[in-house]
């Protein structure tokens, strides 16, 4: 027999931010206009079913601006942000680039970049190899460290007369980086850091929400890709608070024995997760005989972006 739940508990918000669905949309409106192919720089967002979709639309998704890219071609840079040397690379070769970087994400780097030309060293909480970081530790790499854990903070050597500034990656635990900055705060008291923090509110009211399922089920899952780093901190979260937690792409990869003996599951999902994702589990419950099932709402979200300019000309152009 089937094993199954007698509530699902879905979080909201969950799923796509408004720096995710507008990197989406700007592959697929290039698409549109221009045709396939079009180059993506990385992965677009952090999502196994976003990539694949957009591929089989035609995107072409490469690591690097090699020559693999042809010159002239429309290459899209991800939402994740590129260091200003990939900016240049482009120019040099010719390409025709539309910057789907999420404007939050943009916002650090405009931070990083100022804090460095007005001499501090800038600290960069966040992790090592992720696209955010590497983007942003690229708009002054001899001014900028990473750290990742408090004992990076207590192992930094910075002369005592450094003027020290912090900024963050958007998508970190806001508990555990808020440890991060008290360290960094104590070790340097005269730290200073912008007028808002840097980590984002989908990722903010993410962690919000799935702390309130924690409390409320006996199991949470969530969907979202393994290299999602705010997909991975929404498992941490849960489990910090002592429940059960798991992430998945989808539906297919759920194990029957996480579902041995739980009442109520929770559901969410990062943020570069399409809602289609979501419900497909639910109907993966519904399907075994779960008929309750209810969302838990701790904020209601209305952010928009307007469209990278490159797409907003072609739209405009095409529209004519």
């Amino acid at each position: 027999m089937l094993n199954a739940p007698e509530t699902i508990l879905l979080a909201a918000p969950r799923g796509y931010c408004a720096g995710v669905d507008r990197a989406v949309v700007s592959v697929e409106r290039a698409l549109e206009a221009h045709g396939a192919p079009v180059y993506v720089r990385k992965e677009i967002v952090h999502n196994k079913h976003v990539v694949e979709q957009l591929r089989s639309r035609g995107a072409i998704f490469v690591d690097e601006l090699s020559d693999e890219i042809p010159e002239g071609a429309v290459t899209v840079f991800s939402a994740h942000g590129v260091a200003p040397s990939v900016h240049s690379d482009a120019e040099r070769r010719g390409l025709r680039t539309i910057d789907a970087t999420c404007p939050l994400v943009t916002k650090v780097h405009i931070e990083a970049k100022r804090f460095a030309e007005d001499g501090y060293t800038v600290v960069l909480v966040g992790h090592a190899g992720h696209e955010e970081v590497e983007g942003t530790m690229g708009e002054a790499p001899d001014s900028i460290v990473l750290v990742e854990t408090e004992d990076d903070v207590d192992a930094l050597e910075l002369d005592g007369e450094s003027r020290v500034a912090l900024v963050t990656q958007t998508t970190l635990s806001v508990d555990e980086t808020a440890s991060i900055i008290n360290r960094l705060k104590t070790r340097f008291p005269q730290i200073v850091s912008p007028k808002h923090e840097d980590i984002c509110y989908a990722t903010t009211n993410r962690q919000l929400a799935v702390k309130e399922l924690a409390v409320q089920c006996d199991l949470v899952l969530v969907i979202g890709s393994r290299n999602s780093s705010n997909s991975n901190r929404l498992v941490d979260v849960t489990r910090d608070l002592g429940t059960d937690a798991y992430l998945i792409d989808n539906e297919g990869e759920v194990r029957e024995e996480w579902l041995e003996g739980r009442r109520t599951v929770g559901i969410t999902s990062g943020a570069s997760a399409p809602e289609e994702l979501v419900q497909r589990l639910v109907e993966f419950f519904r399907a075994r005989g779960t008929d309750d099932v209810r969302e838990v709402t701790v904020t209601e979200e209305g952010v928009r972006f307007m469209l990278p300019k490159a797409v907003r000309d072609v739209t405009a152009t095409a529209s004519d």
